[in-house]
């Protein structure tokens, strides 16, 4: 079992980054369309935050944008 500090559910060292599992939280969040804020007060995360992240990591796909958590 590999250390606390490198497994993928445990909380980012700094709380500057989201963690894979608050990506993967945004990414089910989003496919249910919850919006931005609903997802930030889910996550204790600024709104701006989850924008921002929701932008730089859209990937495209038949000329839509999905968020995939993989890809962040």
């Amino acid at each position: 079992m590999p250390p606390s500090h490198l497994a993928p559910w445990a909380p980012s060292p700094s709380g500057r980054y989201l963690s894979f599992a608050e990506r993967e939280e945004i990414a089910l969040l989003k496919v249910q369309d919850h919006g931005v804020r609903k997802i930030a007060r889910r996550l204790g995360r600024a709104p701006s935050a989850i924008s921002r992240e929701l932008r730089r990591n859209a990937a495209t796909r038949s000329g839509g944008l999905a968020y995939r958590a993989t890809t962040a």
